[in-house]
């Protein structure tokens, strides 16, 4: 099993938008809907977005650092349960059998600081963010690397996605979807839809693919 991180093993969507409104109000720049802007996209596009082609990639980096690093403090100062995607970690304890890894496009330091928060470190085998791949999502090279360190099949991967930029990627790593929907997003390509890792669905379907040790 391979998870994306934001959206699927916390609903950290919210703070995100939060953290982006906060850093382009303070700079007095003015966007349209943040929250349907930024789904599934990475800091790079979003900052060019708002802020220009013009800018230099020194500059670019920067300015999602300075955001990454927002966003951490509110979640720092944030109720953290309120965050944890429901069923999450019943469903890591009922599956601690079957390797799994993280595959995100996340900044290293927010996949860092999510597992240290949330108690979450010991149930992955590989971490791989989009800095140690040549291309991130909607490529799928971090989910290939992913599976690489599994020592597993893409083929014999599940991949748990909550944005049609990660389902895109998953796809072209020519492994199976779940699409969670922490938040409304229209899914297209998915094998599996579910809200939450509480989805009865869930544990059905995954024994149907023979998704556990010994199948």
């Amino acid at each position: 099993m391979i998870f994306d991180l934001d959206g699927v093993l916390v609903h950290s969507m919210p703070l995100h938008t939060e953290a982006w409104r906060q850093y382009l109000e303070n700079l007095g720049v003015e966007t349209g809907d943040i929250k349907s802007q930024m789904h599934g996209k990475r800091n790079s596009e979003l900052v060019r977005e708002w802020f220009g082609d013009h800018l230099t990639e020194d500059i670019v980096f920067g300015h999602g650092q300075a955001k990454e690093r927002l966003w951490r403090e509110l979640m720092a100062a944030s109720e953290l349960e309120e965050y944890r995607v429901r069923g999450l970690d019943e469903f890591l304890d009922r599956y601690a059998e079957v390797p799994k890894a993280i595959g995100s496009n996340a900044e290293p330091d927010n996949i860092e600081f999510v597992l240290a928060r949330f108690g979450l470190k010991d149930h992955f085998d590989a971490v791989v963010n989009g800095y140690q791949v040549q291309r991130p999502k909607p490529f799928p090279d971090i989910y290939l690397k992913a599976a690489e360190l599994l020592a597993t099949h893409p083929a014999n991967c599940i991949v748990f996605e909550d944005s049609p930029t990660g389902v895109e990627a998953g796809r072209a790593a020519g492994m199976r979807l779940v699409g969670v929907e922490t938040t409304p997003t229209l899914f297209e390509g998915v094998d599996l839809h579910i809200r939450d890792f509480t989805d009865p669905q869930l544990d059905n379907w995954l024994q149907a693919q023979k998704a556990y040790v010994g199948a």
